[in-house]
This record gives C-alpha cells, sequence and structure tokens, in this order.
C-alpha cells in the first residue's frame, strides 16, 4: 500500500450527502445517458418518477430522452453534482444509495460491467481504522478520505477526485483492507473507495464518514 499526501486531480463539485428518496430494489451497473435504452432506463424512470418536482411528466418508456435528462439534471442538482443531464460514475453511486441503500455503482470503459462494491466495513483500533470491502470481480483500490467533504466530477466515463490524502492497494482482488494509521483524535473523516476491475471499469461509492474516538 502506498500513501500519497498531496491534492490529487481536479476540483469541480462537491458530494452532498442527502436523505434518501423512496427505495428501489433495482441498481444501476452502466453509465446512462441521451439516446440510450433498456431496462435499467426504464429503472432510472421509475426512480426518478417517485418525486414529481424532479420528474414531473413520470413516463417510464424506457428510452433516455430529453425529459429524462431534465430529470437527471434536477437530481443532480438536488444532490449537490455537476448537472450534466447524464447518469455517469459520479452520479451513479448516489442514484444506487438512494434506489436501494447501497454503495455500489459504475461505469463500463469496455462494455462489460463494472465491479459491484459491497460489505463495507469499518473497524476502528484507537484513532487507526481498517477500510474492509467487497468487490464482485477483482479490482485494485484506492481510498480517499479528508475532514472536508470529499470533492470529486464526473470526466466522461472516469471520476476525478480531490483530497488531501489517498491509500490505495494496486493488487486485483476481490476483497480488499485499508489501515489509515494515527488519525486525529475525536474527528470526523469523509471517505470514498474507487475501485477499476482489469479491463478498466471504475466503481465509486457514495461519500460518507466515521468517527475517531477520544
Amino acid at each position: 500500500m502506498k500513501k500519497i499526501n498531496k491534492t490529487v486531480l481536479a476540483l469541480a463539485a462537491t458530494f452532498i450527502v442527502a436523505a434518501p428518496m423512496l427505495a428501489s430494489a433495482d441498481t444501476l451497473y452502466r453509465q446512462l445517458q441521451l439516446g440510450m435504452s433498456g431496462a435499467d432506463v426504464s429503472s432510472l424512470q421509475t426512480f426518478l418518477a417517485q418525486d414529481s418536482t424532479i420528474y414531473p411528466q413520470g413516463l417510464v418508456t424506457g428510452y433516455f430522452g430529453g425529459l429524462t435528462k431534465s430529470a437527471v439534471s434536477n437530481f443532480q442538482s438536488r444532490n449537490g453534482i455537476q448537472t450534466a443531464g447524464r447518469v455517469g460514475p459520479a452520479t451513479l453511486p448516489v442514484i444506487n444509495a438512494q434506489m436501494s441503500f447501497g454503495m455500489g455503482g459504475g461505469t463500463s470503459i469496455t462494455g462489460g460491467r463494472a465491479p459491484l462494491i459491497s460489505g463495507i466495513n469499518i473497524s476502528m483500533n484507537g484513532n487507526t481504522p481498517t477500510i474492509s470491502w467487497s468487490t464482485d470481480e477483482a479490482s485494485k483500490g484506492v481510498l480517499y478520505y479528508s475532514t472536508s467533504p470529499i470533492v470529486a466530477v464526473e470526466r466522461g466515463i472516469l471520476v476525478d477526485v480531490a483530497g488531501p490524502s489517498i491509500m490505495m492497494d494496486t493488487s486485483f482482488r476481490n476483497v480488499q483492507n485499508i489501515t489509515i494509521p494515527n488519525l486525529a483524535s475525536n474527528t470526523t473523516y469523509y471517505y470514498m473507495i474507487h475501485t477499476t476491475d482489469q479491463d478498466g471499469n471504475v466503481s465509486v461509492t457514495w461519500p460518507t464518514t466515521f468517527q475517531t474516538s477520544n
């Protein structure tokens, strides 16, 4: 594992952890944008239609048209995400978290499915947390952490993240554990997991927090 103490990539949009909307059992596994169609587009539309202030038309057609693009922009604005009108890798984990209370989400570079992140667990030893998670395929992981909200932006099919520190595990594996030593006591830390499979498909989690002890 390697620790880097410097700002990573470009600043652009701050994730805001909002209260979940009504839940759905569906999970989205790919990037969605104007002109696409499929059952996952229908799932997206069904989810967005639960809030008439986001998707007042409420049409579930399975086709990602102009109305769906507008609804996605409304969702992004509501959740503090850059309003691109497309479901990219920064938007996917937020939608998935609100659809199913899960943490997984991703986008495909090769056309295959991005790795699904699950089983996230934090084990505290004093002020040294160990964060572990699983993926449904071998992936390498990066853990971003900061005392300030995590900042990220969608860049095409990738995600740029900025923060003061990261820990990484460059080995491809299905279960990963990353330990962050000697954090400040009695402090709230924000963290975000970023995984990449062997084909370059990316998944990230919805940023959340943990608290160190006195």
